[in-house]
């Protein structure tokens, strides 16, 4: 130390060098441990010698002690710790150029196995720390790819170690770590799922300090190429991981806005399946409902520019009302800054499409889902509609769901689908024989689906425009109905009703009719007909529908009724309670009379049963009260007498016979105007209806179903015949 000192006053360079080099060959790299031990010393000394003039060979000092934190013996290791710890104490700030090969050798120490070795480690971390504190030179470019490497270690020490100086970096005023948040937010996010619980408490508290200092610099915070970092981590298995990522995911999709959305479709990967946890992770499915609801707003009517060109929007960067209010700064600078933004709605559509799919998912995560895809639908319709004919089946199959509120969302979809504009401007230029670009939405079929668009989609001032794809999901919805009872039985009612709620009943009904005139299958078409028949006679939903069959007075009322019949022929029973319902009783009667010719089983008599019932139902009030007007009403008697007379005697029967004896003597109701004009309810304005083609009509269906039933007939007993031999 002496002549170390006089060689400093001396100003004698070389030979300080060559001291040092001394010490360090021939001593602290010897192979003798004493040496070693003394050669540290010696350096310790050397550099308390030098004083301020230490940090003039701090790299000849440092490498050899360096060297030794790698030594077989513990109290080598400890020694080299002491060694380090003397120079640097004297150097103070002017180690900070040689930072990164101290932390290195700091980080291996952290995770030495002996404690006193540990102990002189800690001592010397905690000196360096205050250096960099107080410094204001510390070169955190440099610094940088060694965290992003040692943040990786595994060993809770090393974690424990970094995660230390990571939280005295983002405590110094004048280093700006957030810049370089996305090289090491992987690694925080990693450690933040160490056993240990004390190593997880410090990352949650430094991801905690980041998410602070984002939130009051938004507008410096590279959010876009943090974005991919999250989505993965809102996917873990850890909880806390999972939280902690699903809380920043929130912050960065309020903050950034629309800069998160080329990222929408790895969000709704990670938060969707979020949704339908219990409340055993409630935490995480709050947050995660709130990313999916702010994500969703960030989706706008602009998005939906046909040009391919103008898919990538120059938006304005517009500051959210939390940066202008944290950051007024960032506000006022903000209109000037462009960002360049992609809506990937293949990408988002894709991720829906994979969920509806996956059976294993939870029922809000379906519902979730859905709601995306009408969002989609409403904001985005043309681009939506090239992913119709890929969604249009498993939105079919999800009408099979089990809950009652997934299928009213998937109902929502199928309704906006069918009405939309947008699917009716592809949807026609392919349909009508124009000469146009192949399309995924055109249609086969029946040649009478024009007749609908003149007819059916004409009837009412209120009725919404319909596109392809309403007829489409039509027959598509029938021919699930056919191949799938149970859902027919259990859900068709219930569907058919929230159908006539989203889109307009008599259009729903008028296709429908349509298109079973023409069904192969005759008992699914008399099972259809006869559910429609139901909900049209005791639907709350059909009301204003009732209403408008049951007077005939405009030529509409009358077109849909003649459609509905021809149909209805399906089933007799039906078709005697439609011409009760549009009160012509006339044609009932005569229909009645036909009865007598067909084959009346179990099922046509309960039928006939179940309409009785309905005849004394608050809906058929006007006809009971019509049995008032005996003179005006004599074919409405005489079809009732008709169902009577079909009837065994029966409870329906007693129940109809008691109704027919409260008709009053035709006689007694005579009054004194009983000379003028009759009053009573005429149907001129329906007398442009065919009503004798309509009874050929019925009974050329009746003889189809006839013939099908002797065919299903003679196939069971050939089928009977084998089982015997």
């Amino acid at each position: 130390m002496k002549l170390v000192r006089e060689f400093v006053a001396q100003n004698n360079t070389s030979q300080i060098k060559h001291v040092i080099q001394i010490l360090s060959q021939e001593f602290a790299l010897s192979q003798h441990p004493h040496s070693r031990k003394g050669g540290l010393i010696g350096l310790a000394a050397c550099s308390i010698a030098l004083g301020k003039d230490s940090g003039l060979y701090l790299k000849e000092l440092i490498e050899p002690v360096l060297t030794c934190f790698n030594d077989a013996d513990s109290r080598l290791r400890y020694y080299a710790c002491e060694a380090l710890y003397n120079i640097v104490k004297v150097a103070r700030g002017s180690v900070l150029p040689h930072f990164n090969v101290l932390f290195d050798g700091l980080s291996k120490l952290a995770a030495d196995p002996d404690p006193n070795v540990k102990s002189g480690s800690e001592l010397l971390d905690r000196l360096l720390k205050d250096i960099v504190t107080e410094s204001n030179q510390f070169d955190l470019v440099g610094f940088i790819p060694l965290l992003r490497e040692r943040i990786y270690s595994n060993n809770q020490y090393a974690r424990q170690f970094i995660i230390s100086w990571i939280l005295v970096l983002e405590s110094v005023p004048d280093i700006n770590l957030l810049d370089y948040l996305p090289e090491i937010l992987d690694g925080l996010f990693q450690i933040l799922g160490d056993n240990s619980k004390e190593i997880r408490k410090m990352c949650e508290v430094a991801l905690g300090e980041f998410l602070k200092e984002i939130k009051k610099n938004p507008s410096s915070v590279k959010f876009a190429e943090m974005a991919n970092i999250l989505v993965i981590h809102c996917q873990a298995a850890d909880d806390l991981i999972q939280l902690t990522a699903m809380c920043w995911m929130r912050e960065f999709i309020q903050l950034a806005g629309r800069v998160m959305l080329p990222y929408s479709s790895g969000i709704l990967t990670a938060v969707l399946p979020c949704l339908s946890y219990d409340d055993r992770k409630k935490s995480i499915l709050e947050v995660a409902n709130v990313c999916n609801q702010s994500l969703m707003k960030l989706v706008i009517p602009e998005d939906d520019e046909m040009d391919e060109a103008k898919q990538s929007m120059t938006l304005l960067a517009e500051p959210t009302p939390e940066e202008s209010i944290s950051n007024p700064e960032a506000a006022s600078s903000g209109d000037s800054e462009r960002i360049q933004v992609t809506l990937n709605l293949d990408g988002i559509v894709q991720v829906l499409d994979c969920h509806l799919h996956d059976t294993s998912i939870g029922m809000m995560t379906r519902i979730a889902v859905l709601k995306w895809l009408y969002h989609l639908y409403i904001k985005t319709p043309r681009k939506m509609f090239r992913h119709t004919d890929s969604l249009f089946p498993i939105l079919l199959r999800t009408l099979s769901d089990e809950s009652d509120e997934v299928i009213l969302k998937d109902l929502e979809v199928l309704a906006e689908i069918a009405s939309s504009p947008a699917g009716q401007t592809e949807g026609h230029g392919a349909s009508d024989g124009s000469e146009a670009r192949p399309s995924p939405v055109e249609l086969h079929v029946p040649a009478r689906a024009s007749q609908l668009s003149t007819k059916g989609l004409e009837c009412s001032p209120s009725t919404p425009t319909m596109n392809s794809y309403f007829y489409k999901f039509m027959i598509n919805l029938l021919k699930r109905f056919s191949s799938e009872r149970k859902l027919l039985e259990t859900r068709g009612a219930f569907i058919i009703r929230q159908l006539c709620l989203l889109l307009n009943a008599e259009n729903i009904f008028h296709s429908m009719a349509d298109i079973l005139l023409r069904e192969e299958d005759l008992k699914f078409a008399s099972t259809m007909v006869h559910t429609l028949n139901t909900i049209l006679l005791t639907s709350s939903e059909l009301f204003q529908l009732r209403n408008q069959l049951k007077d005939l007075k405009t030529p509409e009322s009358r077109n849909l009724f003649c459609c509905l019949y021809r149909s209805w022929c399906h089933n007799p029973v039906t078709t005697v309670s439609l011409c009760f319902l549009t009160q012509n009783y006339k044609h009932a009667y005569d229909l009645i009379q036909k009865f007598g010719d067909l084959e009346v089983t179990v099922d046509f008599l309960t039928e006939v049963d179940k309409l009785v019932q309905l005849i004394e139902c608050p809906i058929f009030t006007y006809l009971r009260l019509q049995l008032l007007d005996v003179k005006n009403n004599p074919y409405l008697i005489k079809a009732l007498y008709g169902l009577l007379m079909l009837l065994p005697q029966s409870s329906a029967f007693q129940l109809l016979s008691h109704r027919l004896q409260c008709v009053p003597n035709p006689e007694l109701m005579q009054t004194a105007d009983s000379t003028k004009p009759s009053t009573g309810f005429k149907r001129a304005s329906a007398s442009n209806i065919d009503y004798t083609e309509l009874l050929q009509h019925f009974e050329k269906v009746q003889n189809k179903h006839l013939e099908a039933r002797h065919q299903r007939a003679g196939r069971a007993e050939q089928l009977d015949r084998r089982v015997v031999l």
